[in-house]
Formats: structure tokens, C-alpha cells, sequence
């Protein structure tokens, strides 16, 4: 796959597989082209070549909402939540594609899953912390019922003890049965929870393996885990 912004190239012939059930991890430096990458493939950004396939269905010409509806769901960068809208607005408009009766059941789920928003459904997304917004960012992306989840940095800017709640909820995901393509920064958390890893350097994937032999790769500790 390649993308380019305008003249100059984001990702270079990048190809990578996310198996059902697992966590996939893509870690490198600012600007490797991690988030790039997640845009492409969630339909936001578009390419100059490549193929991006959903279970062997090509879905690369179909737009954003489309591949919702197929069950791609995109937990951007930065949370983008919707300051004056309550939890439960949020928590609906995650389901806004959908038509069947289990909207209810599973709102209930994401509040089993994340307390505080239960606590606080009623409360403006704008008035949260802001690893509560990250919650809500999640839990809307759950109410559409995602085949595969694409996570951006869900633990920017978070205290370390509601990050390591962040990636306890990832680990849950994949116990339920969801796909997870993970780009995170703290390269060593994802890899250590990830079942496969892909390191991207300068828009080219540079590295391949189960996420614990990455993490014990002498290279990849050297240039990309600061260990």
C-alpha cells in the first residue's frame, strides 16, 4: 500500500496482515506513518496503490461509511469527542448504522466495561478527564459492532495508572472475540500485549514478528524501544 500528502510519500509499499482475534501492533517514531496508515485503511485518507481486503472481500472503493457498516471502526488520535454531547449521545451515535434490537444490550455492555461512564452518562463529553474521554472515545467505537477495531495512540497523554486500565480493556477485546490493530507509541506496552508486531520506519514496514520476539530483539530494543 502507498499513500502520499501531496508530493511527498507516507507509506511506501507498506503490507501487513491483522488475523482474525488478535491484537495486532504497529509501533515506530512520530511521523513513520502509523496513523497514515489507520486512515487508509479505516477510508479517511486516500491511497495511490494497494489493496485492502476485510475476510478476502476487497474494500479498498468503498467509503468511510461503508466500512463501518462492513465492521471497521476507527478510534482516532486526540479521542475527538463531541464536547456538548452527553456519554449516552456519544454511546448512540457509535450505533448510528445499525437497525437491530441490540443497541440496548450492548450500551449496557460498554458501561460493564467502562464504570465510570455509567457513573456519568448524563454528564457533556467535554466536561471528562481526559482518560474518561478515551473510554467514551472506545466505547462508542464498540456500539458499531466492530470486525476489526483500529486503535491511534489510546494511551496519549494518559496517567500511567489509566493506561494500564486501557490496555487491561484491550487484552478484554480480543478475549471477546474483536480484532484489534493497535498504533501506539508506548511501543514496549504494545508489543508486550500484541500477539504480532510490525515496526514502520519512514512509511516502510521495517521489522516483522510475534509481539514478545520484538520486544526481545537486541535491534528493535536499540532503535525503537529506548532500551
Amino acid at each position: 500500500m502507498t499513500s502520499a500528502y501531496g508530493r511527498i510519500l507516507a507509506l511506501r509499499g507498506v503490507s501487513l496482515h491483522v488475523p482474525r482475534g488478535e491484537i495486532v501492533a504497529l509501533v515506530g517514531a512520530n511521523g513513520a506513518g502509523k496513523t497514515t496508515l489507520l486512515r487508509v485503511i479505516s477510508g479517511v485518507q486516500p491511497f495511490l496503490a494497494g489493496h485492502i481486503r476485510l475476510a478476502g472481500e476487497p474494500i479498498e472503493r468503498l467509503a468511510a461509511h461503508r466500512r463501518v457498516a462492513k465492521g471497521i471502526v476507527h478510534v482516532p488520535e486526540g479521542r475527538q469527542v463531541f464536547g456538548p454531547l452527553s456519554i449516552e449521545d456519544h454511546l448512540r451515535l457509535g450505533a448510528y448504522l445499525r437497525r437491530d434490537a441490540g443497541i440496548a444490550g450492548d450500551m449496557a455492555r460498554v458501561y460493564a466495561l467502562f464504570p465510570r461512564l455509567r457513573e456519568r452518562r448524563g454528564a457533556a463529553a467535554g466536561t471528562l478527564s481526559g482518560g474518561e474521554q478515551q473510554m467514551l472515545a472506545i466505547g462508542r467505537a464498540l456500539m458499531g459492532r466492530p470486525k476489526l477495531l483500529l486503535l491511534d495512540e489510546p494511551s496519549m497523554g494518559l496517567a500511567p495508572v489509566l493506561v494500564d486500565e486501557i490496555f487491561d480493556v484491550i487484552l478484554r477485546l480480543k478475549t471477546a472475540g474483536i480484532t484489534v490493530l493497535l498504533v501506539e507509541q508506548n511501543a514496549v506496552a504494545a508489543l508486550a500485549i500484541a500477539d504480532r508486531g510490525y515496526v514502520i520506519e519512514t512509511g516502510r514496514i521495517v521489522h516483522v514478528g510475534a509481539g514478545r520476539a520484538l520486544l526481545e530483539d537486541p535491534a528493535v530494543q536499540a532503535s525503537y524501544l529506548g532500551l
